[in-house]
């Protein structure tokens, strides 16, 4: 059977969505669709055997690659921040803080989220910990389920594109740009969404109150300096830690794996000074630290053998062919790829998402003369949509599983839907004021 070459690329990228859809790992789908191409094409004559050859030395300089190494610094560092309880006291504080308005403990969940979003870094540990901490008293105090489930699933989210992202990372490393520039990058449209999130609360708040009530007076025990006061202690060491692991990066005084590793270190400095560093939370750090790290190990081998053999066959030429001929030119290409990655992100996670689809992405995107640290940024805010939209996202999954039986998974579902469009619109913004993304990288690559 002979098979002409240029139908090779298509073919290869259908087989893997083929695999993926069925429902095999990606890792591993990844690997038998690569080598199973690659020997297929040998023997049609498309190519040499002796590309293959280049596959050790790829796997290893993935092995010796010291970006990767911020990855499991990063992990520790909020497994053991998340277990140690930091954010419990903090929210419990914020809390009544801003109890005496509407929509107070929402309030303090947008902002502890993002909080812990920057010192943990990943979106399960954020929504599993908000979920514990503020889901029940929030329906003890008569918020609305929509409302309450929402804020926290949205809050657990912006952990995708607050530095110390760990997508921030990897969309560094899949682009080949400096993890500084990304993350100096994302810090307007950080802000920006989170004053979204404090916005819609604000709508909320005033056109339904009775979804978002104040606390009682009899809940408010201490005086509003007392907890200002408490608040600043509680915010003291977290923000210290976010200093020394951002800082250093953003200077220059620090690669970002010498940053994690700083962090992980100041994370344990934390749990000792709180008197909760114990046998058990380190276990269970590591535990995670390992899993993560391994799964994206194996993402990273599989994406190396199927993106050599894929661009032995041009897939890589067949791709910006492809998308450099979209009606539309710079702005079609931007809606396509947008809108691809978003129905995308209901199948893949952020890794799989960073190094499958984003080295093709990349090099199309730098051609078109698209800046690759705005583009980045851009396509992080999206994939932080991928952990809203209902019925597939993540973070609405990860919130069922500590939801109590009284709150409904329609709730969850519905409850997503504002902050979705939230989020579309940052997209929107991303897009029609890139100038946001180059004053932050001026301003905090000069931090």
């Amino acid at each position: 059977m002979t098979i002409p070459f240029h139908v090779m690329a298509p073919m290869m990228f259908g087989g893997l969505i083929v695999f993926l859809l069925i429902g095999y790992p990606v890792a591993f789908s990844l690997s038998a669709v690569g080598l199973a191409f690659g020997f297929f094409a040998i023997q049609l004559g498309h190519f040499d055997f002796v590309l293959l050859q280049a596959l050790p030395d790829r796997i290893f300089g993935i092995a010796s690659n010291q970006l990767l190494l911020s990855i499991p610094f990063f992990t520790f560092m909020g497994a053991v921040l998340e277990r140690c309880r930091l954010a419990e006291d903090l929210l419990d504080t914020m809390g009544q803080l801003f109890g005496p308005i509407r929509g107070g403990l929402a309030y303090a969940v947008i902002l502890v989220g993002a909080l812990l979003g920057a010192i943990t870094g990943t979106v399960a540990a954020s929504v599993i910990a908000m979920g514990l901490i503020s889901l029940p008293v929030m329906a003890r105090y008569g918020y609305d389920p929509k409302v309450a489930t929402g804020v926290i699933a949205a809050s657990g989210t912006i952990t995708q594109i607050i530095p110390p992202s760990l997508v921030l990372v990897v969309l560094a490393d899949a682009m080949g740009k400096s993890v500084g520039d990304m993350y100096a990058g994302a810090f307007i449209p950080s802000f920006i969404l989170v004053g979204l999130f404090c916005a819609w609360i604000f709508i909320v708040s005033i056109v339904w109150p009775e979804k978002v009530p104040a606390l009682p007076k009899s809940v408010r025990s201490a005086s509003l300096s007392v907890l200002f006061v408490r608040c600043m202690v509680s915010m003291v060491p977290s923000l210290v830690l976010i200093f020394m692991v951002l800082g250093t990066i953003l200077v220059g005084l620090a690669t970002p794996t010498e940053g994690g590793a700083m962090g992980a270190v100041g994370a344990l400095a934390l749990a000792l000074m709180n008197r909760r560093l114990t046998w058990p939370l380190l276990k269970e750090a590591m535990d995670i630290t390992l899993k993560l790290t391994t799964m994206v190990m194996f993402i990273l081998v599989g994406s190396t053998v199927f993106s050599l053999v894929f661009r032995g066959v041009d897939g890589d030429l067949w791709v910006e062919g492809m998308l450099s001929n979209m009606p539309g030119g710079v702005t079609g290409f931007l809606i396509f790829v947008n809108v691809f990655v978003f129905f995308l992100a209901f199948f893949l996670d952020y890794f799989e998402i960073a190094f499958i689809i984003i080295p093709l992405l990349a090099p199309v995107a730098e051609k078109m003369g698209i800046d690759l640290i705005w583009f980045g940024v851009l396509i992080g805010v999206n994939m932080q949509t991928s952990f809203m939209h209902p019925p597939f996202g993540f973070a609405l999954f990860y919130l069922r599983s500590v939801a109590p039986p009284s709150i409904k998974s329609s709730d969850i579902l519905l409850g997503s839907i504002p902050w979705v469009v939230i989020m579309l619109l940052m997209v929107i913004l991303v897009i029609a004021f890139p100038g946001m993304v180059s004053l932050s990288v001026q301003i905090f690559g000069r931090f």
